[in-house]
């Protein structure tokens, strides 16, 4: 499957390779390079744990424990997580399916068990936060190229990789940022960097990919940040027990398994 990531989400971010030879024969605009983010080739099933860990303005800490499994369909792209720990939010689980075809937006479910119900996530609620972290259930999911109109602004070495620097801003003007700008490894296409910023047009957050290495020939996030400067809050994202060799059955990812859980 071919999608482009805001985030966790995916809470399951995966780089695939791209060609220099490629990238030196031609000169490439900004829609051109998120693009490129979109079509990186992803392996067919991963497995991860990840800890989450949220830090508020004051110091305080809380971490999560989560296992996340993602599957690709070829039309769709299926991800579930279970929260492990704390006891506070054990047996919650969420799942997002996200759709090739542009004109289709991401499908999302999150289980209380508290309430002992499923809920759809609906489209008015996608600018919630996510169990108090950081990320929207909209970065969770996958935004289309189309969605938005993409201006290259300019070029810059971060973390010792070359970057481009995309400013893209949303066709609907109801959209909850008014715009975003990503820095993007030329030699990969991976999101390195990503800032956000409200209607109002000042940053809002920052997110950033720390770490990550190659499983087979994928680039997969190891380590990532989101802080909102606004509100002095952070999540930081490490991912490990990395797995692309699985296959996960089709019928993991259903409400019904949300709901069983793991």
């Amino acid at each position: 499957m071919k999608k482009i990531t805001t985030s966790f989400i995916t809470f399951g971010l995966i780089f695939g390779l791209a060609s220099n030879s490629e990238l030196s024969a031609q000169t490439l605009d900004g829609k051109q390079i998120i693009e490129k983010v979109y079509n990186r080739p992803t392996p067919p099933n991963q497995t991860s744990t990840l800890t989450m860990t949220l830090i508020n303005k004051s110091g305080e800490t809380r971490v999560r424990t989560i296992k996340q499994n993602t599957k690709d369909f070829g039309d769709v792209e299926k991800n579930i997580m279970f929260f492990i720990t704390p006891a506070d939010v054990k047996n919650t689980s969420f799942m997002n399916w996200t759709y090739t075809d542009a004109t289709k937006s991401d499908d999302q479910w999150i289980y209380l068990p508290a309430l002992k119900k499923t809920k759809r996530i609906s489209s008015e609620s996608k600018s919630d936060y996510f169990m108090g972290s950081d990320f929207t259930y909209d970065d969770l999911g996958d935004r289309k190229v189309e969605d938005d109109t993409h201006k290259l602004i300019g070029k810059e070495t971060l973390d010792g990789k070359e970057c481009y620097i995309v400013e893209s801003v949303s066709k609907d003007k109801s959209y909850m940022y008014s715009k975003t700008v990503t820095w993007v490894v030329k030699d990969h296409f991976i999101e390195l960097k990503k800032e956000f910023y409200d209607e109002e047009g000042e940053k809002l957050k920052v997110q950033h990919i720390k770490k990550y290495g190659d499983f087979d020939g994928f680039y997969i996030k190891i380590l990532e940040e989101m802080v909102n400067v606004q509100d002095k809050h952070s999540t930081s994202l490490f991912f490990e027990n990395i797995n692309i060799s699985v296959n996960l059955p089709e019928d993991l990812f259903t409400e019904r398994m949300l709901m069983r859980g793991i």
